[in-house]
């Protein structure tokens, strides 16, 4: 009988994800779930509309254009320029893509190969271990400390080698909530350029921003332009997660590249709620500005509420998470601690050790959602300060 492992070695120690055990924990016991980042409402009902009319209407119903529906392409291009100035020609500098998790994937599995390095964020998004794995390259942890989770950039200068391809960047950053600054963008971005680096950057919590902080993307700063994939998606900014469609816009190179390896993942997917983000990404601004003010005051409420329970907190300037210390509730090991949450306090969070390779980095670290119904938040706080 062959002995080689079933699964792919590649993806050794990559099962079935953190956030489907503590969903699976959440149903279970009835807790709140506060692990996974998706909301508990819908977004906007004329959003919502729209889809309904372009399935009635037969728009996307069957294949759509392999790089996303023109409509959709059009709006993207028109999103980037009405909020940062970015020129972009929808045929050939924009890709549709099964939500920013097919984005990834499509981007790494085209620009790197084996033996590549690729230096990320620690903590990162789980993603990114996996596809940078499947690529077959190296994931280099550019690992972010508390309290601030800055990057530290001498740091960063130091890890690069004449075997780092690309640099994958997430601002804001999920699950700290740190926002680049300008200077760091602009350090990051002399780096890339001084080694000749490409750079991925996940934006998807581009209008997740707080305290008047702003995003900016990093392929608008020189030399930039040419070797950036953005990526972002639809899902947080307009509250439809389960519609999946996300997006990159690149050089018409970057995204030839990008396209040849999505067209063999998904080929195509999300027709008619193509149209219908077409539609959201017009929304006027008082839209994006309610969207932060709702955000902003429901972390505002979770954070003190984790506060007054006895967690360190570490307020979040973007996303919608906030990274919490269980070290002053005794504790200092999050799994466990996420284990065992659910019957102490009826909530559910996520370890953040998950996020990790240097798992003794994130291990006393636990990260909650506040992208929930203020009365499910303020339940949540109550039974959290049980704990107290």
């Amino acid at each position: 009988m062959n002995t080689r492992p079933l699964l792919n070695r590649r993806l050794d120690g990559l099962g079935t994800t953190i956030f489907a055990e503590m969903s699976a924990l959440a149903t279970a016991t009835g807790a709140i779930n506060l692990g996974q980042g998706f909301p508990d409402t819908d977004g906007p009902e004329s959003v919502r509309e729209a889809a309904v009319r372009a399935l009635r209407d037969g728009r996307g119903n069957q294949y759509p254009p392999g790089p996303g529906v023109p409509e959709l392409r059009q709006a993207i291009a028109d999103h980037q320029h009405r909020f940062y100035g970015l020129s972009l020609d929808p045929d050939t500098e924009v890709l549709v893509t099964a939500g920013a998790t097919e984005a990834i994937a499509a981007t790494m599995l085209a620009l790197l190969e084996p033996g590549d390095e690729v230096i990320a964020f620690e903590p990162f998004y789980d993603s990114y271990a996996a596809c940078v794995a499947m690529a077959g390259a190296k994931r280099v942890p550019l690992t972010l400390r508390a309290p601030s989770f800055r990057p530290d950039l001498d740091e960063l200068r130091s890890k690069i080698t004449p075997r780092t391809r690309l640099l994958l960047l997430n601002t804001p950053h999920n699950p700290t909530g740190m926002v680049l600054t300008p200077d760091e963008q602009s350090t990051i971005a002399a780096l890339a350029v001084e080694h000749d680096l490409l750079v991925a950057t996940d934006e998807v919590y581009e209008h997740l921003v707080f305290d008047g902080a702003a995003h900016v993307p990093i392929a608008s700063l020189p030399g930039m332009r040419e070797r950036t994939v953005s990526i972002s998606s639809a899902g947080k900014t307009f509250s439809f997660t389960g519609w999946k469609v996300g997006w990159t816009t690149a050089s018409p190179e970057l995204t030839s590249a990008v396209r040849s390896a999505k067209q063999y993942l998904t080929y195509v997917s999300s027709g008619p709620f193509q149209y219908a983000v077409a539609e959201a990404l017009r929304l006027p601004e008082a839209y994006y500005d309610g969207l932060r003010a709702d955000l902003q005051a429901k972390r505002d409420l979770l954070s003190e509420g984790l506060e007054e329970a006895g967690f360190g907190v570490y307020r979040p300037r973007g996303t919608y998470f906030v990274t919490t210390d269980i070290r002053p509730l005794g504790a200092d090991d999050g799994f466990a601690f996420c284990r065992s949450l659910p019957e102490r306090a009826g909530v559910v969070a996520i370890p953040n050790a998950v996020f990790y390779d240097h798992r003794e980095a994130g291990a006393p670290f636990v990260r909650f959602a506040f992208c929930k119904r203020t009365d499910v938040l303020e339940e949540a706080v109550s039974r959290l300060k049980r704990l107290g």
